[in-house]
């Protein structure tokens, strides 16, 4: 069964659309007043974080031997990163491991930051 064509609309003009109506305006409401915050206490650092670790040897050699807190060590050795330029310059997240820092990222040549944070608290105690 063949479907014929149907005829085109020889004067079929697109549809107008009507301009949107404005919605009626409702009654203006009061500002909001914000509520001030009780002045809460100033945030003390967590315990855990602020304990002093000992540096493994291989570790030492880079943040120094005296007992540090994590967030220190973790400082030290992305101030050693930098100033060694040891981050891929292609992709920062990677830091190339130098022959001090190989011994510390258990014999890897490259590693990414976050991985960097996991292998050097194998370093902490």
């Amino acid at each position: 069964m063949a479907t014929a064509k149907k005829p085109a609309a020889a004067a079929k003009k697109p549809a107008v659309k009507a301009a949107p109506k404005a919605a009626p305006k409702a009654a203006a409401k009061p500002a909001a007043v914000k509520k001030v915050a009780a002045a809460k206490p100033a945030r003390t650092p967590n315990a855990a974080f602020m304990k002093p670790l000992t540096p493994s040897p291989a570790l030492a050699e880079v943040v120094g031997a005296k007992p540090l807190p994590r967030t220190e060590v973790t400082k030290k050795v992305w101030e050693y990163i930098k100033k060694h330029n040891l981050q891929n310059p292609e992709n920062k997240r990677n830091i190339d491991a130098d022959d001090k820092l190989k011994v510390v990222f258990g014999g890897k040549k490259q590693v990414s930051m976050f991985e960097m944070t996991k292998l050097i608290s194998g370093h902490l105690k």
